[in-house]
């Protein structure tokens, strides 16, 4: 039986942890909500064999992209590694059920898509306090994601943590704001093509709300929802009159397409680490007075080198800023991240160098891959 569920922050001691599971991560299934998810890192890839225009094509229309077996084995075995990691350093680790390597595809209302494993396990799931909040996904892909974590939020509900699902949304094409793949001054050149021209169906409702957890940074009572699109916005308002007055929840505006977590993370109270110094204009006033360690651009060599047209390349060379905290001295960063590494011991943390080979392919670093279910810290004020 885990202990009470017990997660305000990102930093304070770690005693317990969910770690993502890779196994069987097979493919990609590439419908208008993984382009829109991930166009930003897609540089490269628009052309008709890879992802048809939508008005060429019918709605919910899919195409699977292989991911190369080596690959896979590679990345199964360096989650596995991180979870002896956590579990060396005294932390209790649950895991998911395993995705099933013969698992049938999953359906909702005019689409399917084939599953994937919960690996990145932050994205559909948000923690506050002793509250289990699962948010509504944006990949349909995802979209049962969470049922492969069950058994874990059961067995904190059973020991009294309170269990919340948001609204699902429906997920047709016109489900989504385009908006922000459209932008121009936005974009770094995505696949916007493919998602000019969203195909109608009989079970649109209109913009439903997504929002991921690794959307949300959260500093105790204060919660920081990086806002992109009116999905997003609609899921920040639902949160917001769930919480009520309990908590403070502040609204940056297009800092990331997406996730917050690997353009800024607290590693103490007073200290962020961020992709750049401009980061703190765009944080809420209070925050800019922290202080903001920002890393060595990122190292070219420490990357795999993959083919242009095999590999599907899901995140940016920044990815490496992902790093996982066990309290706040104690860092995992990738080991390959060398210039990172010197930084923040340089800055008087503890560093732990763990192996992770292909976070560019799977969408994810060592904050994605975990959900810190029990960490000493309370529902603090730090920004007072």
């Amino acid at each position: 039986m885990p202990r009470s569920l017990n997660s305000h922050d990102d930093f304070t001691p770690l005693r317990e942890v969910v770690i993502g599971s890779a196994a069987n991560y097979v493919g990609h299934d590439r419908d208008v909500s993984f382009e829109l998810f991930h166009h930003e890192n897609l540089t490269g890839f628009r052309s008709d064999w890879a992802y048809p225009r939508l008005a060429r094509a019918a709605a919910g229309h899919r195409e699977s992209w292989a991911i190369k077996q080596r690959y896979a084995e590679e990345l199964h075995e360096d989650v596995e590694a991180l979870a002896a990691t956590l579990a060396g350093l005294g932390v209790t680790v649950h895991r998911p059920l395993p995705l099933p390597p013969d698992a049938e595809p999953i359906a909702g209302l005019g689409w399917q898509a084939a599953p994937t494993p919960a690996l990145n396990i932050r994205d559909n799931t948000l923690i506050l306090g002793n509250e289990i909040i699962e948010t509504p996904p944006a990949i349909r892909s995802r979209y049962l994601e969470t049922r492969l974590l069950a058994s874990v939020f059961t067995s904190y509900w059973e020991a009294g943590a309170r269990w919340t699902t948001m609204p699902r949304p429906t997920l047709t094409d016109n489900s989504f704001d385009l908006s922000y793949a459209r932008d121009t001054a936005t974009t770094l050149g995505g696949p916007t093509e493919a998602i000019d021209d969203p195909q109608p169906s009989p079970y649109d409702v209109g913009l439903e709300m997504m929002l991921d957890g690794a959307q949300v940074l959260r500093l105790g009572r204060d919660l920081v929802v990086n806002v992109a699109q009116e999905n997003h916005t609609r899921g920040a308002e639902w949160l917001q009159r769930h919480l009520g007055h309990e908590y403070r929840v502040h609204r940056v505006w297009r800092m990331a397409d997406n996730h917050i977590d690997s353009m800024v993370l607290a590693l103490k109270p007073g200290v962020f680490l961020a992709r750049h110094d401009g980061i703190r204009d765009l944080m809420p006033e209070p925050l800019r007075r922290w202080r903001y360690i920002v890393p060595p651009e990122p190292d070219a060599g420490a990357f795999p080198v993959y083919d242009d047209y095999e590999d599907l390349v899901l995140t940016s060379p920044y990815i490496d800023l992902n790093v996982f905290s066990v309290d706040e001295r104690t860092v995992l960063v990738n080991q390959e991240c060398t210039g990172l590494a010197k930084l923040l011991e340089a800055e008087g943390f503890d560093v732990v160098p763990v192996r992770h080979r292909h976070r560019r392919l799977f969408g994810g670093g060592f904050h994605c891959f975990t959900l810190d279910t029990h960490r000493t810290g309370g529902f603090e004020d730090y920004l007072s």
